[in-house]
């Protein structure tokens, strides 16, 4: 095994959805992971818990980006505003890892316990940028209210961007799922 190369968790992650796509995230073990990465299981948990935190090992990157985003706007910005900026900030990131973000997306979809930790870190997340919120000065039920709205638009906008499989980039599905938002909120 060539377990001293480098970029261990990136060949995991990779192995991982590729056997998730494969064959199925129920039918994947963590030796059959370890082994297509050329490396052992125990190398495996040394970078996730269980062969379900593969999917799920970037959510810690993803709420520090949210968070530091939210917390730099300007003090004049909208709280549900700030948080729309947020989420368009990591447009770039979904945008550079496209195919990793669908072919997820999809083993996500077919799966109710991986939908279940989806849902899961989104309430983390949400909960997250209400603190951010809060710290702003924003106060509830406003900060927890335009946190959830954020986590409903990031939700639908994403599944939206990932379904379309198109060219168009994450943003424009994030400002589409904001006006929705404000078409049902205003009665349209």
């Amino acid at each position: 095994m060539s377990r001293w190369e480098p970029n261990a968790r990136g060949r995991l992650e990779q192995a991982a959805l590729e056997l998730y796509v494969e064959r199925g995230f129920e039918q994947t073990t963590v030796a059959e992971i370890a082994r297509r990465a050329g490396l052992t299981e125990r190398t495996f948990f040394r970078y996730f818990a269980d062969k379900r935190e593969v999917l799920f090992a970037g959510a810690g990157d993803l709420q520090d980006l949210l968070v530091g985003t939210l917390a730099s706007a300007p003090d004049s910005t909208a709280p549900l505003d700030a948080v729309v900026s947020a989420l368009e900030a990591v447009g770039p990131l979904f945008q550079e890892r496209r195919e990793y973000s669908w072919q997820r997306q999809a083993v996500i979809s077919a799966n109710a316990e991986l939908q279940e930790r989806e849902l899961i870190k989104l309430a983390a997340l949400s909960a997250a940028l209400a603190d951010t919120l809060r710290g702003r000065g924003v106060k509830d039920p406003a900060a927890s209210l335009a946190a959830e709205a954020g986590i409903a638009i990031f939700r639908i906008g994403f599944e939206r961007w990932a379904k379309e499989a198109g060219q168009r980039e994450f943003r424009e599905f994030i400002r589409e799922s904001l006006e929705e938002l404000k078409a049902v909120t205003a009665g349209r």
